[in-house]
């Protein structure tokens, strides 16, 4: 459907009468227009078109009964008007303003109840605030958390009952971890710690339920632990395996 096909009624459903809008002198100036650029609208992106141009008009729909114009007024709104939003009741129009709000000030929305709020929240908060939301319930923040706090942090989520969570955790994490976490329940969470471990300590991995794991440590694990990795039931392992017990010899692998 093209936008054009929508057609045009009031957040509450019934048709938009030009004829009664308090904003009817903008209809001659072209900054807004039915099925187009309206405030009374339900649709977003025709509620969007009149703020953008009629910046100015937002302030004055903070309290509008429809979430979709207070969502939409957020983007447009100084930074004193948009801190009446804050607590908004509709987890769009607070955001809204997560998008928008200071990072020094995001702190406000860390708690709240909305996940989408929260994931938000934490892609933009300053690195230095990161840890306040360490331990938040929803793994798709704690996911976003360990993406951007500092490896030295990430201890605090080795052991998260969200094997995402670990997964971004062993991508980053120092070395010291790297062991703990090559033997997660997880199989990516193992094989990226795995991918990290330097050769000396990829010995212990040799026998992992994973063929991938196996596979990495044929590739890289100390010759005198490549015999028994020659003889794994996956053969692309044993073969790797072979080449590099006997790298003079060519192999067919089947």
């Amino acid at each position: 459907m093209i936008e054009s096909d929508i057609p045009a009624l009031g957040w509450q459903g019934g048709p938009i009468d030009c004829s009664g809008c308090i904003h009817q002198d903008r209809l001659a100036k072209g900054t807004c227009a039915p099925l187009r650029s309206c405030v009374h609208d339900r649709y977003a992106k025709r509620i969007d078109r009149f703020f953008a141009t009629n910046p100015g008009l937002a302030s004055q729909h903070i309290d509008h009964p429809y979430f979709e114009v207070r969502a939409v007024a957020a983007k447009y709104l100084d930074l004193f008007q948009l801190n009446r939003l804050i607590h908004d009741p509709d987890e769009t129009v607070r955001a809204s303003v997560a998008l928008r709000l200071p990072s020094k000030l995001l702190g406000k929305l860390i708690h709240d109840p909305d996940r989408e709020v929260r994931v938000r929240v934490a892609s933009r908060l300053e690195l230095h605030d990161l840890p306040a939301m360490l331990h938040d319930p929803d793994y798709y923040v704690r996911v976003v958390i360990a993406r951007r706090i500092a490896p030295g942090l990430l201890f605090h989520l080795v052991r998260d009952p969200d094997s995402s969570v670990r997964h971004e955790v062993a991508a980053k994490i120092g070395g010291e971890w790297l062991p703990m976490l090559a033997n997660d329940s997880a199989e990516e969470v193992r094989l990226t710690a795995i991918r990290r471990m330097p050769a000396g300590l990829l010995a212990p991995f040799r026998f992992d339920a994973d063929w991938r794991v196996r596979f990495e440590v044929a590739q890289r694990v100390p010759v005198q632990y490549l015999a028994d990795l020659a003889q794994d039931e996956d053969e692309t392992v044993a073969a790797v395996a072979r080449d590099r017990l006997h790298p003079e010899q060519e192999h067919t692998h089947g």
